[in-house]
């Protein structure tokens, strides 16, 4: 498919999968604007910047009428913007940090699909795509809150394809697995922390360091995107890398045996 000339935009592109993601598709021929909270760092890009706080509804207003009046149309969105909680117990949360990561990781999401879609029902055309996580299929003790946006990443997700299909839109979520990235440098530690879960929490943070060593890069995730944004029939889900295996685990895999695999890899007592 011929993207010259489409427009795209890309949450959370200062870095990791938003960066990396915004390059492959301004390679690929779109006219690509990327965005972040804060001030990108300085460096050569192929694509623009543009200031954007997903989780106020004037910044997110203020970006897409931005984009509307520079180019007069938006193509593709991936909504890539999100962080997480270092592993932690659910309990070592307050409320006010579990509101904090949905309304950056969910509600941010919502923010910019309401902005854009107008736009994109009077082209009778667009993609959306949605970084969602193998975690919004795969339970992950000690990652319930980040866990449980991505699971509302992806039922929210399957749902809008079918409200937008016969509008010319389409709806992808892209759900990888461990990722080697800043983001994962960058995790909030539980504001409420509790005795009973430090030698366990520090264990589980131990191991997923161990696994994040060689893990594959955020290049992985950008050629699932961009593969997503040409297919002719896009599919709902998408698997980068080892993802596409732990699906099948999820899917195919004995209950039983799934749940002691979970506990075996993160090193948690039977």
């Amino acid at each position: 498919m011929n993207m010259n000339g489409k427009i795209a935009l890309v949450t959370g592109a200062s870095s990791g999968i938003g960066e990396s993601t915004a390059r492959l598709l301004a390679k690929a021929g779109y006219r690509v604007y990327g965005t972040s909270r804060r001030e990108a760092q300085a460096g050569e890009r192929p694509f623009e910047m543009l200031p954007l706080d997903v989780t106020s509804d004037e910044s997110v207003e203020t970006a897409v009428r931005t984009l509307i009046r520079l180019e007069g149309r938006i193509d593709l969105l991936v909504n890539n913007a999100g962080f997480g909680v270092a592993p932690a117990g659910a309990e070592e949360s307050s409320i006010e940090q579990a509101r904090s990561i949905f309304d950056t990781n969910f509600f941010g999401m919502i923010r910019m699909i309401r902005a854009v879609v107008p736009h994109m029902r009077r082209q009778r055309a667009g993609r959306i795509i949605n970084i969602g996580s193998v975690l919004g299929f795969l339970p992950m003790p000690y990652m319930a809150l980040y866990s449980a946006t991505k699971h509302a990443v992806a039922g929210y997700s399957e749902a809008l394809d079918h409200e937008l299909r016969t509008l010319g839109i389409r709806v992808s979520v892209v759900e990888p697995a461990y990722i080697n990235t800043p983001f994962d440098a960058n995790l909030l530690k539980p504001d409420a922390p509790l005795d009973v879960y430090r030698d366990v929490r520090a264990g589980v943070d131990r191991r997923v360091k161990e696994v994040l060593v060689n893990a594959d890069g955020p290049g992985v995730v950008a050629e699932i995107v961009l593969k997503a944004a040409q297919a002719a029939r896009p599919k709902g889900h998408y698997f980068p890398g080892v993802a596409s295996r732990m699906r099948l685990l999820r899917r195919f895999a004995p209950a039983g045996v799934l749940d002691a695999g979970i506990r075996k890899d993160l090193r948690l007592e039977a």
